[in-house]
């Protein structure tokens, strides 16, 4: 049983990842949340949040070159701990 709380975590990882690919609404209300947390003085969740939209949806490397700006800096600045990470390979890109 040792490993069945991280199988939870990236099973439900996921299935939000999924939602927010294929449904368009859910990931206006996560970027909402995402917002809504930095007003509220909660910028390290919101981060996580929007980490997790990024990666679910148009990828690091795609906004990277829409914003003109390193992925690597991208990661970085989402980051839980300000260093630059590949996403996890339980997300596929559409």
């Amino acid at each position: 049983m040792t490993g069945q709380p991280q199988a939870r975590v990236r099973d439900f990882a996921n299935t939000v990842a999924a939602r927010a690919q294929n449904d368009p609404a859910f990931a206006r209300a996560l970027l909402a949340e995402t917002i809504t947390l930095l007003v509220d003085g909660e910028p390290k969740s919101a981060k996580l949040i929007l980490c997790d939209l990024v990666t679910a949806t148009l990828g690091f490397e795609a906004l990277a070159d829409d914003i003109h700006k390193p992925a690597k800096n991208l990661r970085r600045m989402l980051s839980r701990n300000g260093k630059a990470t590949r996403p996890p390979r339980r997300w596929s890109r559409p």
